[in-house]
């Protein structure tokens, strides 16, 4: 049976007061590291995965930062590694979505959606690289998703971000290896509230995707994928994309 045994590793995750942010914080917790968990005006939310992480005997902070602003990306890694002295591992995990005709879609719309899903990307990146590379090793999760690949009609500015979430993951992994290992995950579709928000009706969606699964995603599908990337198990993935989608996407 395997084990994995994060004790004494520290990890970062952003959008982590709801959904797979949530799901991820608390099983990093279980494997026994300590975890920042960031969130955007999210504060009960946050305090409340802090409280039940720490029935896991480890040590974890909520910090409200918006993590596509560069500023708010530098407070937010100085009091993380202040507080336990590194980040072992960065899950870049905040994201949103919009539902939007493209010849819609506003100046606005866009830079919103590409703000969230990809600069952050890029600047927890940039931020938490250098103490990584001091230290000599970490891993780096960045949240893609399956349509990154598919594109998806009213979707231009989400999938965008997507494609762009992984091709940045490669570039980095192509730039860093062997110190650090950086890999992506792109999800099917998974029940949160971002996605909750944009459906009546699970299983309606489920039969129309097609997958074979028979089911939509729960947020805890995806977090084993994030503490087993984080692990030594995944030590010979370098850039890699994990879709873990119930068969939606078969590549």
């Amino acid at each position: 049976m395997m084990t994995i045994d994060l004790t004494g590793k520290t990890a970062l995750i952003t959008g982590a007061a709801t959904g797979i942010g949530r799901a991820t914080a608390l099983a990093f917790a279980r494997a026994g590291a300590n975890v920042v968990m960031n969130h955007l005006a999210q504060p009960d939310l946050a305090q409340a995965v802090v409280e039940e992480s720490k029935t896991q005997g480890i040590q974890a902070l909520a910090i409200d930062a918006d993590v596509s602003r560069r500023d708010d990306v530098r407070a937010m890694v100085d009091e993380a590694e202040s507080t336990f002295g590194g980040i072992d591992i960065l899950l870049n995990n905040a994201g949103i979505s919009q539902v939007k005709p493209f010849l819609e879609l506003t100046d606005a719309d866009w830079d919103r959606v590409l703000d969230t899903n990809l600069r952050s990307v890029f600047l927890c990146c940039q931020t938490v690289l250098p103490g990584m590379l001091e230290r000599g090793e970490g891993v780096i999760i960045n949240m893609a998703s399956e349509l990154g690949y598919l594109g998806r009609a009213r979707f231009a500015h989400y999938t965008a971000s997507k494609g762009g979430v992984i091709t940045l993951t490669r570039s980095l992994a192509r730039e860093f290896a062997p110190q650090i290992r950086v890999n992506a995950i792109a999800p099917g579709p998974v029940i949160t509230p971002m996605l909750e928000a944009e459906i009546s009706n699970e299983d309606e969606l489920a039969a129309e995707m097609d997958i074979p699964a028979g089911r939509l995603g729960q947020p805890e599908d995806i977090a084993g994928s994030a503490v087993f990337l984080a692990s030594e198990h995944a030590r010979f993935y370098c850039g890699d994309v994990i879709s873990p989608n119930g068969g939606a996407l078969m590549r």
